[in-house]
């Protein structure tokens, strides 16, 4: 793979992690939003599936937002991150 070929391999990968990033945190924004308007239906709806408290319901939105949100981070904005930097000090030695 030549330098050219290999750097626009690191341009592809870095807008697909950004834009990935990106829709993860359209989800979370709109898992809130639905969470804020519709979270007694939606505790409703699972409580009739599920034996769980309001409580619970409200863990496990919380704790689910907040693992949705460190995976993007860790696996999205960290890695696209990288690549940037890789491809900023790959610029400047040239």
């Amino acid at each position: 793979m030549h330098k050219g070929e290999h750097n626009n391999l690191l341009e592809s990968l870095s807008a697909i992690f950004v834009t990935c990033f990106l829709l993860t945190f359209a989800l979370l924004l709109f898992w809130f939003i639905f969470y804020l308007v519709g979270g007694e239906w939606g505790y409703k709806i699972h409580s009739k599936w599920f034996e769980l408290s309001r409580h619970d319901y409200d863990l496990l939105n919380y704790f689910g937002m907040a693992f949705v949100k460190l995976c993007a981070i860790m696996f999205f904005l960290f890695p696209y991150l990288s690549i940037r930097l890789l491809l900023r000090r790959e610029k400047i030695n040239r």
